[in-house]
């Protein structure tokens, strides 16, 4: 059974989260560049935000038996063969949690023009 408290907290999470980038993110890409507190801070919040998304999916998953996703993007692929979310979220999903693995696994591979771009242009996509 869908905990709803589980959703619940997990969304005003992701809602904190997003909050706490919509703040962070009001400088110019320029100042940004130069403010390692506030890249971190960002970074930290967009991975947060992601992760409690993927664990809202991976939760009615489960707990609906739609099958045993074999990786993060099967999850969301999973909830759209049911019916639970659409396409287009679908594939904004993927590409948060690729961006989440990019961010957690390859640090130093981050393109900081594209956090930024990130945090003025696909933070809803979480909300």
């Amino acid at each position: 059974m869908v905990d709803k408290n589980i959703l619940l907290s997990k969304t005003a999470a992701v809602q904190k989260h997003a909050d706490r980038v919509k703040i962070k993110r009001s400088v110019q890409e320029h100042e940004f560049l130069q403010d390692l507190d506030r890249q971190e801070s960002i970074l930290f919040n967009l991975q947060m935000a992601i992760q409690n998304c993927i664990d809202m999916a991976a939760h009615v998953v489960s707990e609906r038996n739609l099958g045993l996703p074999g990786s993060t993007n099967e999850i969301f692929y999973l909830l759209e063969e049911q019916g639970y979310i659409h396409q287009d979220l679908t594939e904004r999903m993927v590409r948060a949690a690729g961006f989440r693995n990019l961010v957690v696994h390859e640090y130093g591979k981050i393109d900081l023009k594209v956090v930024f771009k990130v945090s003025h242009e696909d933070v809803q996509d979480l909300e």
